[in-house]
């Protein structure tokens, strides 16, 4: 990925943090922020599979439809340059759970050492299942914090 675009995926990523001090301070708050694209409150499928898509854009670089180890070296290093910046982003007990779900083994589903856009974009649905504490088909903060 050029340096450039690497620059403004972070700032991108970095930036939506300041889009709402809405949920400042609450476990899953940054989460919402940047995810819920309708600033409903609630993270739908939809939400998660737009963000996806721009997610996987910005960061295969060749522009060939997949994400090679290399490419995913860069989209970790801006993840948690992101987290760095919230302090481990108020994530609570389901930090690990929205982890997972961008993770190289998450979502190389056919193990074959790179992620493909349709791997990728195929497995928001796991993700929101994982992320969704409560059951009721989105992710919100009560989905987040000790104990859920």
């Amino acid at each position: 990925m050029k340096r450039t675009s690497i620059t403004l995926a972070i700032a991108a990523i970095a930036s939506l943090s300041f889009a709402s001090l809405a949920y400042a301070g609450q476990p899953g708050g940054h989460f919402i922020e940047n995810w819920d694209l309708d600033e409903n409150g609630a993270v739908s499928l939809a939400d998660m599979t737009e963000r996806r898509r721009d997610i996987f854009a910005s960061f295969d670089e060749n522009e060939d439809g997949f994400l090679t180890a290399q490419e995913y070296v860069a989209f970790d290093e801006a993840r948690a340059a992101d987290m760095e910046n919230e302090k481990g982003g108020h994530f609570g007990g389901n930090g690990k759970r929205a982890q997972v779900g961008m993770i190289m083994e998450f979502n190389d589903v056919d193990g074959d050492g790179k992620v493909s856009r349709e791997e990728f974009i195929g497995q928001t649905a796991a993700w929101l299942a994982k992320m969704d504490r409560n059951g009721d088909g989105v992710v919100t903060t009560a989905d987040f914090g000790r104990g859920n």
